[in-house]
């Protein structure tokens, strides 16, 4: 494609000739038509007034480091660019060009500009995906269209920020980018979206913050959402990764499942925060979001690795627990692979048999000596978390005498206790817990899981988890 501008038929009331964008920057407060590629764009959101906006960064052969922002403005999102991937080719006849803050941009102007977007690289068709209302699709030159297509086989489009992050190595109250898949989108309320998005990595391991007093009677949240989602939703995630939930204001993004799931998106500027001992991604009124292509280098190695470590069979272990888990438990079966918590709610069948990896943050009841029933039946209830999930996991009767190694007494069970919730110096109150708020990092150790059902009529409904076959042996 050469650098300078072509001719071309179409809709608008210019010429039809296309500038490059080179030349554009030198065309303030003119209408000029371009022809480019998509670098990237915006999620729509609401305008300060009634309309709708998003943006797009397109380049040329001309200006491919940074390119040029177009500000599109319209009265409903379905009349916005429904771009389907960074690195097609869209087509502007008419737009303005402007200058705010000493940045030049290109302006959409409703009344008159019009587009086309076609796709990019892979395929040979000349037939735009979308156009706009007053585009005419009539004479336009398909030799430009095909000319960026023969640059795209030469150019190297880069999308993602280098100071992008994993959810392995964010941390708490950091501003930064992230790149990740949008896997759910959850409706909080009519002005509230939960984005559930992963990205194949683990998030680290938070520290647990406990006060007695308060642990029996407000017990941790297994999700961040009011409600377990429904189980064929839950099958549909990746079984390895955190799965982070990000709270998205609904007044400024127009986001839709449609839109939105299984596309990979890049966060700018998403903080980090943690809610009821979970990680939480908050959106700021200065966050951005734009979609990323599959075909992005950084999005191809987050998935090349996701499936190098899911057909491992020690790799399902959270990274956090390497080389190897806490030997605080045993466990039977040596040679059976470990799952995830996520891998063990989404199982097919009800009933089955597992061995994860994971933490206790929470034991119910606190106090050693309420293991046992009277009668001296054990009976607790443990949280356990990795990070794709949490789950509840009942100790009881047989597997509990197994798992205290018999009837040891309550100072032992105690010292037991602690070092399972990783309580390393601990004051005990008269009634046997801990005296004062305390931060925790319980060890990752080996569990086997079993689950089961209460109620024959709503097996799925009623299914309980149960720990065997586990010893802890501190």
């Amino acid at each position: 494609m050469s650098g300078g501008c072509g001719d071309g038929g179409g809709g608008g009331g210019g010429s039809g000739k296309y500038l490059s964008i080179l030349d554009a920057f030198s065309a303030v407060h003119q209408r000029v038509s371009l022809i480019g590629v998509v670098l990237e764009y915006s999620i729509p959101k609401h305008s300060k007034g009634t309309d709708y906006f998003c943006s797009v960064r397109m380049v040329d052969e001309s200006h491919y480091s940074r390119g040029l922002s177009v500000q599109f403005f319209a009265r409903s999102v379905e009349l916005l660019p429904r771009i389907e991937a960074c690195g097609d080719i869209i087509v502007l006849f008419d737009v303005e060009m402007k200058v705010h803050s000493k940045e030049i941009y290109a302006l959409f102007n409703k009344k008159f500009s019009s587009f086309a977007l076609y796709e990019g690289k892979y395929v040979s068709s000349f037939k735009p995906y979308q156009v706009s209302s007053k585009f005419r699709l009539k004479e336009l030159d398909t030799r430009l269209v095909a000319d960026i297509r023969k640059w795209l086989d030469v150019f190297q489009l880069d999308t993602v920020s280098r100071q992008s992050v994993h959810l392995r190595g964010i941390k708490v109250g950091e501003c930064a980018d992230l790149v990740c898949k949008i896997i759910h989108v959850y409706e909080v309320t009519k002005d509230e979206r939960l984005l559930f998005v992963w990205d194949g990595t683990d998030a680290p391991l938070l520290p647990i913050q406990t006060e007695r007093g308060n642990d029996e009677e407000s017990p941790v949240l297994l999700q961040l959402e009011a409600a377990p989602l429904p189980r064929d939703i839950l099958c549909t995630f990746p079984t390895v990764g955190t799965i982070l939930r990000v709270r998205v204001d609904q007044g400024n993004w127009s986001l839709s499942p449609s839109s939105c799931t299984g596309r990979w998106v890049i966060f700018i500027n998403l903080t980090f925060q943690v809610r009821a001992g979970l990680w939480c991604g908050v959106c700021k009124p200065f966050t951005k979001i734009r979609f990323v292509p599959n075909e992005d280098h950084l999005v191809l190695k987050l998935q090349r690795d996701y499936e190098d470590r899911v057909s491992s069979r020690f790799d399902r272990m959270p990274f956090t627990s390497f080389p190897w888990p806490s030997p605080i438990t045993e466990t039977e079966g040596r040679d059976v692979p470990f799952v995830t918590l996520l891998d063990i709610i989404t199982y097919s069948e009800v009933t089955a048999k597992f061995k994860c990896v994971a933490r206790v943050v929470e034991a119910f009841p606190m106090k050693a000596e309420d293991f046992r029933s009277p009668s001296g039946t054990y009976r607790l209830r443990l949280t356990l978390e990795d990070p794709t999930a949490r789950i509840h996991a009942y100790v009881y009767s047989e597997d509990g005498e197994t798992f205290f190694e018999g009837y040891p007494s309550i100072d032992e069970m105690r010292r037991k206790r602690n070092k399972l919730l990783g309580i390393e110096i601990i004051e005990e109150d008269e009634d046997g817990g801990p005296s004062s708020t305390s931060s925790r990092v319980p060890p990752m150790v080996q569990f086997c899981i079993k689950s089961y059902y209460v109620d024959k009529s709503n097996v799925w409904a009623s299914r309980r988890y149960r720990i065997f076959g586990t010893r802890l042996i501190c």
